[in-house]
């Protein structure tokens, strides 16, 4: 018998709900970043064994009150998992209070694929911290099954994973059983590069950068597969963009050189980066846009 299904990964901004795929598709299908909104996308992670095939779903952290268009499409994107999902997994910080009404748990509360609550982050926990948090969320949504976990240091995933593959229904193949995700190479880079902008750059810069992939061409040199890869990073204002580049250029060269090395190690193949900083005025307000940085 095979069973598959559509997992969905859901939470606050900044809950580990990357760091929870990550660990256990056994990839690097997302940026994973200390700080909040770091996924704008609804990013597929796929795991296969002989008998399962589970497609989770990573998607951006709930805004409760979206700042611009961007924010509005983000939110759209993890309101739509509970379209398709055959289990739906609410990931909490342990460390925060939790936030009990929102539209986000209204939705989850009225679908009816399985629930499953995730408490995360219980290593940094204090005494009585993880009860509290978990009797409050069990007492404001009927969940089917509750985890408590550490996705950074993957303690309690063993039983999670489990649970999940004993959920799943019987079902075929959805995807070609080699395959990770339903994004493209191209995607990862320009999210590894938006990583590093998150974690180089300060206050505001991070959250008006976007990052477009203008060049991907695969080729050899000396023998050896190599990449050849040039990228726009869009900004809201001149003043960012200034800010991206740094004195000198001394700040967009480091970005090129941390970008690189986890692109290359990504990817398996030396590469060659070039990045250019363009401005696009309030880009994250404006629909030609978003539509194309694929958010809608």
């Amino acid at each position: 018998m095979h069973k598959s299904g559509f997992v969905n990964i859901i939470g606050e901004p900044n809950v580990g709900k990357s760091t929870l795929m990550n660990a256990l598709v056994g990839d690097k299908m997302s940026v994973i970043n200390s700080k909040p909104q770091t996924t704008r996308h609804r990013i597929m992670g796929i795991y296969n064994d002989d008998e399962h095939q589970i497609v989770f779903s990573d998607t951006p952290g709930w805004i409760e009150d979206p700042n611009y268009k961007m924010q509005e499409v983000m939110n759209k994107f993890s309101a739509s998992t509970f379209e398709d999902a055959d289990l739906s997994l609410l990931i909490i910080d342990v460390l925060r209070k939790p936030q009990l009404e929102s539209n986000l748990i209204r939705k989850l509360s009225n679908t009816k694929s399985a629930k499953l609550l995730v408490i995360n982050k219980i290593d940094a926990a204090e005494d009585g911290q993880i009860e509290e948090v978990t009797k409050a969320w069990q007492t404001a949504v009927e969940f089917d099954h509750t985890f408590k976990i550490s996705a950074k240091d993957h303690i309690g995933l063993d039983d999670l994973f489990s649970k999940i593959k004993e959920l799943l229904p019987e079902g075929p193949e959805y995807y070609p059983k080699d395959q990770l995700t339903d994004k493209p190479e191209r995607f990862f880079v320009s999210e590894i590069i938006r990583g590093k902008i998150l974690e180089l750059y300060h206050q505001e810069i991070p959250y008006s950068a976007e990052v477009a992939i203008e060049e991907f061409q695969e080729t050899e040199l000396r023998g050896e597969d190599f990449v050849r890869i040039r990228a726009n990073i869009f900004v809201s204002r001149k003043t960012q963009k200034a800010i991206i580049i740094g004195k000198g250029g001394k700040a967009i060269k480091q970005l090129g050189i941390h970008s690189r090395k986890d692109i290359e190690e990504w990817l398996g193949k030396r590469i060659h980066l070039e990045l250019y900083v363009r401005v696009a005025d309030d880009w994250r307000n404006n629909n030609q846009k978003l539509k194309q940085f694929g958010y809608q």
